[in-house]
């Protein structure tokens, strides 16, 4: 599976809800979003599946590998939203914002950092 993105990101920002969480096996998952424009699929659409959760967005990952790609329809959506941990080197982006802090898991310490906090899903 092999993507390009060709566009700066628009934003960038950690979920913290409890579908990412159990997804990843981690606290919050890191994601970016890029105009469709800016998204290419390389090779390996044959390989992608889709979790859809009974309330939410689709979540993409490789059947091959398991890695976690992208949230919601990425070769429909108007924006991909793209882990950002699945990219090699720097994205050009940081997260600013930290969204259904609501779902936070109480056993990591969430740093005191200048993020826009959201209780629940970001306006």
């Amino acid at each position: 599976m092999r993507f390009e993105i060709t566009a700066p990101f628009v934003s960038a920002g950690y979920c913290h809800c409890t579908h990412c969480q159990k997804r990843t096996g981690t606290a919050a998952s890191a994601n970016g979003r890029v105009p469709q424009d800016g998204f290419r699929l390389v090779r390996g659409v044959e390989v992608l599946r889709s979790f859809h959760p009974p309330q939410g967005i689709p979540k993409v990952f490789c059947e091959r590998c398991g890695s976690h790609l992208f949230a919601g329809e990425p070769l429909s959506d108007d924006e991909v939203s793209i882990r950002l941990g699945t990219l090699e080197g720097d994205p050009g982006i940081r997260p600013s914002t930290r969204q259904w802090m609501r779902s936070a898991v109480v056993w990591e310490h969430l740093p005191q950092d200048d993020l826009s906090r959201f209780e629940g899903p970001q306006p």
